[in-house]
């Protein structure tokens, strides 16, 4: 009976456990939910100037720290279980937030593959001073648990020991070029040979199956925006990939890969992925396009519009422009990319749905090319008939006053002839000049004012002509 007894009270301290673990998942969740919603409604209503990113700093700020004070009341093994229950990019949101305090505690509560993937952020101890070390280059991923586990390697005995399914160089010496020789039989492209743009020069494949994909990947900075050259070769089911710079679909792939089970099984999933997610990135490089053209578009559509300003947006609006055209050849070279794949017959039949989607993906991002391609010429023929507008603005001011000029330029040659000395004799000169002064100041007055009542009155009867029109 005690025995009894004392087990359903086990049963309900476990119960009262779970529940309050629920209970605080559940405010994890609110609170993240709460700072996605406000970085939502920021994002769709723009930024406005420095004081509207200012408040989206503070509220972020404000939404980190009352998380942050949460997690500090609560023990390691509840954090971890919050951690394990969470989504991929929710769980990386805690770790960053309770990383540096307790870290280590947090991952001994952990399971394997979370542990490797949140271990690789965890900050380091500090160390003795040492010489500076040279960054890698070369990235091996081994497929563990169904997720990739990333193998950072420093020498050939490194990379020989591992099993990847994919092989990542960037920038890769001579010497690194020789290790993936003599461990997989494999000679790397050279970089001059990444930028061909014949069709059989860019993707083909050897008399030995290996397959050959030479890419361009969209790379968007504030200050520039590039294509980058990737090669990709499929040997023996492992992809390897070459570039000289990283990309934020490279590391988009691998923190995807490394976090989600059964992403990726094969190195083909890898590289279809990787198409995928640069399809992806260029989407959102077109939101950004859109994003700033509005901004342009509410410069433009104003009354007037200086030449300085003028300026400045032909100079924006040529940056949307130069973006929109890397973009469309980025999904161009990713659809001959992933046709070339399909026809060779390279795919199983869940990478050819995959590869289908990822094209449909494509054809609807040529519909927002097209668009943002015919709004750019609207704004830059609008804001060239401004700079116009306000030139023949100058113009007509030249003309008027040449006009207002030209009567007195004939009335002052005639006072400087001697027979003015003649008609004016026996008035003192200082009188004769000043009141023929005077008479010529009230000439061009005169003028002036004739010539503005003509343009006034052409004016009226063009607005009644146009009110005449629209009544009837």
């Amino acid at each position: 009976m005690s025995e009894h007894i004392e087990t359903q009270a086990n049963d309900d301290l476990d119960a009262q456990q779970r529940a309050a673990e629920q209970d605080k998942l559940r405010l994890v969740e609110e609170l993240l939910a709460r700072q996605k919603r406000v970085e939502s409604v920021v994002h769709r209503q723009g930024h406005d100037g420095p004081r509207q990113q200012l408040v989206e700093n503070l509220v972020h700020i404000q939404h980190l720290e009352e998380l942050r004070a949460k997690l500090e009341q609560m023990p390691s093994d509840a954090i971890a279980r919050i951690l394990e229950a969470l989504p991929p990019d929710d769980s990386l949101v805690v770790w960053e937030l309770v990383a540096k305090a307790r870290g280590e505690e947090i991952l001994d509560e952990l399971s394997d593959a979370l542990r490797d993937t949140l271990r690789e952020s965890l900050p380091a101890a500090p160390a003795a001073p040492a010489l500076p070390r040279t960054p890698i280059k070369l990235n091996a991923f081994e497929l563990k648990n169904g997720r990739l586990r990333q193998i950072e390697v420093d020498s050939k005995e490194d990379l020989a020991a591992t099993t990847p399914i994919w092989v990542d160089l960037l920038a890769p010496s001579m010497e690194e070029r020789q290790w993936v020789a003599e461990i997989f039989q494999l000679t790397l492209p050279d970089a001059d040979d990444l930028t061909d743009l014949e069709e059989s020069a860019r993707f083909y494949i050897e008399e030995n199956g290996e397959v050959h994909l030479h890419s361009a990947f969209l790379l968007d900075k504030e200050d520039e925006s590039r294509n980058v050259a990737v090669a990709f070769i499929l040997h023996n089911n492992i992809l390897f990939s070459m570039r000289d710079e990283e990309l934020p679909v490279f590391r988009l792939q691998r923190l995807r890969a490394r976090i989600q089970p059964g992403y990726v099984s094969e190195g083909k999933d890898v590289l279809l992925d990787l198409y995928g997610a640069d399809v992806e990135y260029s989407a959102d490089a077109l939101e950004d396009i859109y994003a700033e053209l509005e901004k342009v578009s509410r410069t433009v559509l104003t009354p007037q519009v200086t030449d300085d300003e003028a300026a400045e947006i032909l100079s924006d609006i040529a940056k949307e422009e130069d973006l929109n055209g890397r973009i469309r050849r980025n999904v161009l070279d990713t659809r001959r990319a992933l046709s070339f794949l399909m026809r060779s017959r390279l795919l199983s039949t869940d990478q050819h749905d995959d590869a289908r989607q990822i094209l449909r993906d494509i054809d609807s991002l040529d519909g927002h090319t097209s668009f943002l391609f015919g709004k750019i010429n609207f704004l830059m023929d609008a804001t060239v008939g401004f700079i116009n507008i306000n030139q023949n603005k100058r113009v007509s001011k030249l003309t008027t006053i040449s006009v207002v000029f030209v009567p007195l330029n004939i009335i002052a040659g005639i006072g400087g002839m001697s027979e003015f000395s003649m008609m004016t004799q026996g008035v003192s000169w200082p009188v004769a000049y000043g009141a023929f002064t005077v008479a010529m100041g009230l000439f061009g007055w005169g003028t002036f004012v004739t010539l503005r009542w003509l343009e006034t009155r052409k004016a009226r009867k063009l607005l009644a002509a146009r009110r005449a029109g629209h009544e009837g």
